[in-house]
């Protein structure tokens, strides 16, 4: 979802530069609030809440507030039973979404959800801004999801750098080590083999990016390195939060690992990415920015795309773990080596 918030957080931006003096408000989901703090492109959050899931009357209630605004316009970015009977009670004069087989009479204005991206901003992007063409906004699309880092988050990550030994001289590169899920983490042994490749690349700082529920795994993956690359990561250097994560990022000089909202914070404080895709994963849609240069991705069916025929995304999915073993780390090391070489000088 953090992700999903960033990339959406555009349609406010653009909407702030064609609308300066309009009323917009952007609504999230409440445990997403903190990639938002410091953007001034839209003027109040309307935050979705569990309270909102769990019972009708508090849902009721929220929808009652959003039609109290009377809003000329809402773009429903979701187009989810969540966002419909928002939308549907919303009152707005012009409602904007993606076009759905049997859901367009909620809209005044749909778009079909583009299928194939023509630059390398990024199918997820290009399919965001299309919401904005009912607007015929005229003026130069924003394109690129930011994040703010105030002064005093600038000062805690510098403070904590310094606390921990960690030689600012030095390039400190943060991993994503465990996706949100399991199932969209790169094998635990083979994630150790490429910190060990890292690690000799050269004089490095390591960052290890987890939540705490994932220690264990992060231990796992920390203990199958060997002992000169231990000597270079700062296990315990760890954001209690996701402004924490952010300020941390912020002082780091690139990321490498899984897909996530680590990798989506990361590319908006503008840092050069590394990304390993899980086996089930479209990479299409969520491949951001990639030039070969500052943001590079790869996916086991561009290795082996013959194991990935006649399968269905069900069927993909529920291999996941049987195909991820097929991801030997000696496939990504070439591209990872030239990524590395590029940007360690």
């Amino acid at each position: 979802m953090i992700g999903d918030v960033l990339v959406s957080s555009i349609l406010c931006d653009n909407l702030r530069k064609a609308y300066p003096k309009a009323q917009i408000d952007y609504m999230v989901y409440e445990s997403t609030i903190a990639v938002l703090e410091g953007n001034t492109n839209f003027d109040h959050l309307i935050l979705f809440k569990e309270k909102h899931r769990q019972s009708k009357w508090e849902y009721f209630k929220l929808i009652k507030s959003i039609r109290k605004e009377k809003y000329d316009v809402v773009i429903d970015a979701y187009s989810k039973l969540e966002s419909w009977l928002i939308v549907l009670f919303s009152g707005a004069k012009q409602k904007i979404s993606y076009w759905k087989k049997g859901r367009s009479f909620l809209y005044t204005d749909t778009v079909k959800r583009i299928q194939s991206s023509k630059t390398n901003l990024g199918l997820i992007i290009d399919q965001r801004l299309a919401l904005l063409n009912p607007l015929h906004l005229n003026i130069e699309l924003e394109t690129f999801p930011k994040i703010y880092v105030n002064l005093k988050e600038q000062d805690f990550a510098i403070s904590l750098f310094k606390s921990k030994g960690i030689d600012s001289s030095k390039k400190t590169i943060m991993l994503s080590i465990i996706g949100s899920g399991l199932d969209k983490t790169y094998p635990l042994e083979y994630m150790s083999q490429l910190i060990d490749f890292i690690a000799d690349k050269g004089d490095v700082n390591l960052l290890l990016n987890y939540i705490p529920k994932q220690i264990d795994e992060a231990t796992q993956i920390y203990n199958g390195c060997k002992e000169s690359t231990k000597q270079k990561i700062y296990f315990s250097v760890l954001g209690k939060n996701i402004r924490e994560f952010i300020a941390i990022m912020n002082q780091c000089d690139l990321i490498i690992g899984n897909d996530g909202g680590a990798i989506n914070m990361a590319k908006a404080l503008k840092k050069p990415s590394y990304i390993i895709f899980s086996p089930w994963i479209d990479k299409k849609g969520w491949a951001t920015f990639e030039d070969g240069i500052n943001h590079v991705s790869v996916h086991l069916k561009e290795f082996k795309p013959e194991i990935f025929e006649h399968k269905t995304d069900k069927i993909i999915k529920k291999e996941t773990f049987s195909l991820y073993k097929e991801f030997h780390p000696e496939l990504i090391i070439p591209s990872l080596d030239t990524f590395l070489e590029r940007h360690l000088k």
